[in-house]
C-alpha cells in the first residue's frame, strides 16, 4: 500500500485554472499553504486570488497550450519565479461533442492540439527542470472517457486516449530521475463544462431521428446524464494523491467513473481471452512454445 507522506508545502504548475477543477485546485493549494503559478486563457478570472493570496504565492501567466513557444516561455517564467515547481498539473482541455462526421476538420484539429498535444507541449518543456532538480510529480487530469467509448464524444475520446497512451510510455521513462505520473479519471464533474467548456457540431439531419439524436438534446438540456461528481471533492483527491509514495498510476473519481470504467475493462479483457487461440495461432512456426 503507498504511504502517505505528512504535508509538506509545495510549489505548483496547474494549466486551466479560470474554472472548474483546476480553480478548485488553486484555491484548496492556496488555503493549504502552497504556491501556485496558474496559467489560464482569461487570467481576470483569478483577480480575487491574487488580490487576496499576493504574487508570492500566486502567479499567473497568460497560457493557450496550443501555443508552443508560449508554453516553453511560461513554463520557465514559473521556474524562475518560483525558483522550483514540485507538481505539474496539465489540466487544461474542452470538449468537441458532435458525431464524428459533422465535425469539421479544424474542430478535430483544434481538439487534438489542445487536450492531447498541449498537455505534451507542457510536459516537454517542465521535464528538463524536473530533472535538473531532482524529481516532482506530474498530474494528468484525463476522464473516464480516456477508457470508455461514449457517443458523439469520438474526437474527445481521441484525445483522451492518446494523451493516456503517452503518460503510459512516459511514465517507464522518467521513473530514474524521480518523476512520478498519475492519470486522473474523473466521471461527470458539477462543473460548466456541458454549458461552456464544449464546442459542439453543426447536427446533421440523418441523426435527428436516431437514439443519438435523442441523447444529443437530453446533454445539450443536462437530463442525459447525472452529473454526480463534486468539484471540490476531485481536486481534493488529486492533492491527496501527490501525498502518497509511489504515486498511484492512474486515479479513478466518481462512482460513475469507477462502474463505467469496470464494466468496460471487463469486457475488455473477457473478449481479449475469447480470441486467446486466434493471437497464439499467428506465432511463427519457430516461435512457438
Amino acid at each position: 500500500m503507498p504511504a502517505t507522506a505528512p504535508h509538506l508545502h509545495r510549489t505548483w504548475f496547474v494549466t486551466g485554472t479560470s474554472s472548474g477543477i483546476g480553480r478548485q485546485l488553486t484555491e484548496l493549494l492556496l488555503v493549504r499553504g502552497d504556491r501556485v503559478a496558474a496559467t489560464a486563457r482569461r487570467t481576470h478570472a483569478l483577480d480575487d486570488l491574487v488580490a487576496e493570496h499576493g504574487d508570492d504565492r500566486l502567479r499567473v501567466f497568460a497560457l493557450d497550450v496550443t501555443d508552443p513557444a508560449a508554453v516553453r516561455r511560461v513554463v520557465d517564467e514559473a521556474f524562475a519565479a518560483f525558483g522550483r515547481v514540485d507538481v505539474v498539473v496539465n489540466n487544461a482541455g474542452y470538449g468537441l461533442f458532435g458525431a464524428a462526421e459533422e465535425a469539421t476538420d479544424e474542430q478535430i484539429v483544434r481538439q487534438l492540439d489542445t487536450n492531447l498535444l498541449g498537455p505534451v507541449r507542457v510536459t516537454r518543456a517542465a521535464l528538463p527542470r524536473l530533472r535538473d532538480q531532482g524529481g516532482g510529480r506530474i498530474v494528468q487530469i484525463s476522464s473516464i472517457g480516456g477508457q470508455v467509448g461514449f457517443p458523439l464524444m469520438s474526437a474527445y475520446n481521441a484525445s483522451k486516449w492518446g494523451v493516456e497512451g503517452f503518460f503510459e510510455s512516459l511514465r517507464l521513462e522518467v521513473e530514474p530521475f524521480g518523476i512520478q505520473t498519475t492519470i486522473v479519471e474523473p466521471g461527470t464533474v458539477r462543473t460548466a463544462f456541458v454549458s461552456q467548456g464544449i464546442d459542439r457540431t453543426r447536427p446533421l439531419e440523418a441523426y435527428e431521428d436516431t437514439d443519438l439524436g435523442d441523447y444529443r438534446r437530453g446533454m445539450l438540456a443536462g437530463t442525459a446524464l447525472p452529473f454526480i461528481g463534486d468539484p471540490v471533492r476531485i481536486a481534493r483527491a488529486v492533492i491527496d494523491s501527490v501525498d502518497r509514495d509511489p504515486a498511484p498510476a492512474r486515479l479513478v473519481l466518481g462512482s460513475d467513473a469507477y462502474e463505467l470504467g469496470r464494466t468496460t475493462l471487463v469486457q475488455r479483457l473477457a473478449d481479449l481471452e475469447a480470441q486467446r487461440n486466434v493471437a497464439y495461432s499467428t506465432d511463427a512456426e519457430d516461435a512457438r512454445g
